[in-house]
């Protein structure tokens, strides 16, 4: 429960577009129209013909005086007064939310909110339309809208919340790729001290060897979790490093190694070759190696994550995902479209930069994390 408030806390930026967007949604209806009361205007009398007009007559007599109106607060007797719809903040304030016939405009509001919350256009299409199954022409409350979505959303993402798979192969060669600035490096620090505190026996590849501060950073989770870090001088054919780490790993019976590599941009084909490399040498000593490529994801870039996916896995063969800086971000929507169209595991997610703000994914947190909606039903 702890970290579902700070993923909720974390996600703040998505789940207010969100809950907010729904919001307006629903108090973008109109209002209800009121009956008449009011008896309707008399209709002018025909003008009569002057030539048929008999003599005057006698005034008639006063007419008795109207009777007194019924008091506002009460009605005729065998009727009932409807209670006013109360809607917008008021009505939240008091309890009563106002409600909305879901119809296709409330339905393309809806597609646009999750549009704009990063889901992508087929997958905000899909959520939609679910939501509308066997609601459609009904009214529906904010709440029960974030329900619904929440539920949507849930149902995308739990098949592909699995942890990253264990084998008895020793070693367990993990490969974690991805761009500049996602959070390869400190995932990697994070891994390693998680699996050290489960008993498991690792080693630390630090494969960027471009990037002095990346090895520094490797070395310090390496001293935290009491985990050898192999480094090479900076410049130094990553692929080799690679090599020899998975010779030490093998000389010492390590349970698994953690291969860095320096980040790359998906549009760089010299870097995504450089990347292949690493692989094909790294096969020539484990035919099966890696046995696991994670990919690392910066959820800031939103739909940018789509294509990284695409070319990764196309160069490095790509077996799961990790999410990284959910907390800075409004674009966390971009996940459920992840899911939607590749189906690739989803091991973790990070949402800050001690070692237990990375977590395993829980589908059902998240969703609910992401619509603002709290953790009692979770």
């Amino acid at each position: 429960m702890a970290f579902f408030q700070k993923l909720k806390d974390r996600l703040f930026k998505s789940s207010s577009k969100l809950g907010d967007g729904i919001d307006a949604i629903i108090d973008e209806a109109p209002a209800p129209e009121e009956s008449p009361t009011a008896d309707p205007a008399p209709t002018s009398a025909p003008t009569p013909d002057p030539s048929s007009v008999p003599a005057p007559v006698r005034a008639p007599a006063p007419a008795s005086p109207p009777a007194s109106p019924p008091a506002p607060d009460r009605a005729p007797s065998g009727a009932s007064v409807p209670a006013p719809a109360r809607g917008g903040l008021v009505g939240r304030l008091l309890g009563q939310e106002r409600g909305r016939v879901l119809d296709d405009e409330m339905l393309e509001s809806l597609e646009e909110l999750l549009i704009q919350a990063d889901m992508g256009v087929d997958t905000s299409l899909k959520v939609a339309a679910r939501m509308a199954e066997g609601r459609f022409g009904r009214r529906v409350g904010a709440t029960e809208v974030r329900e619904l979505l929440a539920g949507e959303i849930a149902r995308i993402l739990e098949p592909v919340a699995r942890p990253m798979p264990i084998y008895p192969k020793r070693p367990q060669v993990v490969l974690v790729v991805g761009v500049n600035g996602s959070g390869k490096t400190t995932t990697i620090g994070k891994l390693a001290s998680q699996f050290r505190a489960a008993g498991k026996s690792v080693v630390i590849a630090a494969g960027d060897t471009f990037r002095a501060a990346a090895v520094e950073q490797l070395q310090v989770w390496g001293q935290r979790a009491g985990v050898p870090v192999m480094t090479a001088a900076q410049g130094s054919d990553p692929a080799s490093l690679a090599f020899d780490a998975l010779a030490h790993a093998e000389a010492k019976g390590a349970d698994l190694l953690l291969i860095d590599t320096a980040g790359r941009l998906q549009n760089r084909d010299d870097l995504m070759q450089e990347l292949a490399k690493i692989v094909r040498v790294i096969r020539k000593r484990d035919p099966e190696a890696p046995h696991n490529t994670l990919l690392v994801l910066d959820a800031t870039t939103g739909q940018n994550a789509l294509s990284q996916v695409d070319i990764f896995r196309r160069i490095a063969d790509v077996t799961g995902l990790v999410m990284t800086k959910l907390d800075g971000t409004a674009k966390g929507g971009v996940l459920v479209a992840l899911a939607d169209r590749f189906g690739l595991p989803i091991h973790a997610i990070g949402v800050g930069e001690s070692i237990d703000d990375l977590q395993p994914f829980d589908p059902d947190e998240f969703a609910r994390a992401l619509t603002g909606l709290s953790a009692e039903s979770v």
